[in-house]
């Protein structure tokens, strides 16, 4: 397999990229970025220094991927999607002198294999985004997502479950005692096992009085 990489691209020499990996117009990855196989990143994508990214993991145009995130594999990252990495951040200083690399404290975030973000989401630095879950374009992310999780909103909320085909999951009563909840995808027929304590955590989501937090 061959590595490609657009003309207009930079892509530092200290990177290490995957077999198979494909880098469009005007992107630029920094040095100490790891990029897996088979990764695809469109036009005006950044992967900013130090960032861990899987195997066929798809960028879309205009994402920046900053120092502190990490992509597992088979992420996919709509159009304009945002990553944050720091939770107080400042130009300044309080006497007013320019903040430096040592004055702030960088915030980690991970999305685990097979995630979803839809265009224009902002993920707030901290949290963690589980297998197969999606979040819905324009969501603003401020709190972990379990897996199969389907998120919207601002700020997100948890809506359902959703199969790694990408279709919403029937939803079940909840068997009180129960240690999951087994949902059948109507598609593929495929059965996904949702532990009782992500189950619980979409009663109290949709129960809860909208705008707070």
């Amino acid at each position: 397999m061959s590595i490609y990489i657009h003309s207009t691209a930079e892509v530092s020499p200290k990177a290490r990229l995957g077999d198979g990996v494909s880098i469009w117009n005007q992107s630029q990855v920094r040095e100490g970025a790891m990029i897996g196989c088979n990764c695809i990143l469109s036009k005006d994508v950044y992967i900013d220094a130090g960032v861990q990214i899987g195997d066929n993991v798809k960028i879309q145009n205009g994402v920046s991927v900053y120092h502190g995130v990490t992509l597992e594999d088979g992420v996919f990252c709509g159009p304009h999607c945002v990553f944050t990495n720091d939770q107080h951040p400042r130009a300044i200083k309080p006497d007013g002198t320019l903040k430096g690399s040592q004055d702030w404290t960088l915030s980690q975030t991970l999305v685990k294999t097979g995630a979803s973000i839809g265009a224009g989401a902002v993920i707030v630095c901290g949290v963690t985004i589980g297998r197969w879950a999606m979040v819905g374009a324009g969501a603003v992310v401020t709190h972990n997502v379990p897996d199969h999780g389907l998120v919207y909103g601002n700020p997100a909320r948890l809506h359902g479950f959703v199969c790694p085909c990408g279709e919403t999951l029937p939803l079940s009563p909840a068997i009180p005692g129960a240690a999951d909840t087994r949902l059948v995808c109507l598609k593929c027929q495929v059965e996904t096992i949702i532990p009782a304590a992500d189950y619980a955590k979409l009663a109290y989501y949709e129960n809860r009085p909208v705008g707070r937090l």
